[in-house]
């Protein structure tokens, strides 16, 4: 873990800290939510960690500092900088066609109108390029909405287990974008697809990529695609507010995590620690650098930082996105 201080050695103030466990106390004693750790860190150095309430409510388990979470899209700024070393490598420039190194994508199709049974397809006016995919103006999306596009992605259940990364790949290359590349932003399945451009163009599967090139070298020690069996018991149960309480999710259906997934999810499969992801975080605040371990270039990470979006192209009110990173 990065070390620890008293808070007025990096410019807090103990008291002002001591008020923050209080408040999530009271979410928790609210049943609103099972358990929370907070986090504060400064000049790398940790001010405040504390947790409350329970990451297994069931089984009366404490919420701790080692319990490993669900991170979901907070996987996206790691698949992100796997994608930039190797961009930095020069194995790719981010303006070229997502198809040049995943062929499935060579004939991809734009929507123009019509419902799922009368749909009129077209071919971009460009083809969608690896910056869109970083930047969710690729027009792909999550199937989330109530478009004609989105319903196709309902119907191609892309979240099959049984599919490998590949194969989801060739899913998503087969339904039609949601609009024209560049013409705006839509959070989608993008950063899975740069998941498996990480695997084609690097020739190492996906996780191998990741535990090899960011994981070991941070010491992430317990971040991956999946818990395995002698830390299972510090595995973060999940649960939803429904119906003003809480209902625990079943295993399954927010994901297995006990096994290798066949297609690791770079936009949202990862599970991990507060410690970990704070080594991570303090990575990037570093320009690419902790505890001499080099990850990406310091210009690398600020190109990363800047908007990479058009003032029109918004990310909800006043919020740009960049590479990895709104």
């Amino acid at each position: 873990p990065l070390p620890t201080v008293e808070p007025e050695e990096v410019g807090f103030s103990t008291e002002r800290l001591a008020r923050i466990v209080p408040v999530m106390q009271e979410y928790v004693d609210a049943g609103q939510v099972s358990g929370i750790t907070t986090a504060v860190m400064r000049e790398g150095k940790i001010a405040h960690l504390e947790s409350v309430g329970l990451r297994d409510i069931e089984n009366k388990k404490p919420m701790e500092r080692d319990t490993i979470f669900r991170i979901f899209s907070m996987s996206k700024p790691i698949t992100t900088v796997a994608v930039m070393m190797l961009y930095e490598e020069g194995k790719f420039e981010l303006s070229e066609p997502i198809g040049q190194f995943i062929p499935a994508f060579k004939d991809v199709k734009v929507y123009k109108s019509g419902t799922t049974k009368d749909m009129v397809l077209e071919k971009p006016e460009r083809a969608p390029t690896i910056h869109d995919l970083i930047r969710h103006t690729t027009g792909i999306t999550y199937g989330w909405g109530k478009s004609s596009v989105d319903s196709l992605y309902k119907e191609a259940d892309i979240w099959n287990p049984d599919l490998t990364l590949k194969q989801f790949g060739d899913v998503i290359a087969g339904l039609p974008l949601n609009h024209e590349p560049g013409d705006r932003f839509s959070y989608g399945v993008s950063i899975d697809i740069l998941g498996l451009l990480v695997q084609e163009v690097s020739g190492q599967p996906f996780e191998d990529f990741l535990k090899e090139r960011i994981f070991d070298p941070l010491e992430m020690t317990d971040t991956g695609f999946y818990v395995p069996k002698n830390k299972i018991d510090r595995f973060a149960q999940i649960y939803r507010w429904r119906k003003k309480k809480l209902e625990r999710i079943k295993e399954g259906e927010a994901g297995s995590y006990t096994t290798p997934p066949n297609a690791p999810s770079g936009g949202g499969g990862l599970v991990s620690t507060v410690d970990d992801y704070l080594r991570f975080a303090q990575m990037i605040l570093n320009g690419g650098e902790l505890d001499g371990q080099r990850i990406l270039g310091p210009s690398t990470v600020r190109y990363m930082l800047r908007d990479h979006l058009a003032p029109d192209q918004d990310n909800g009110p006043g919020v740009g996105f960049g590479l990895g990173f709104a």
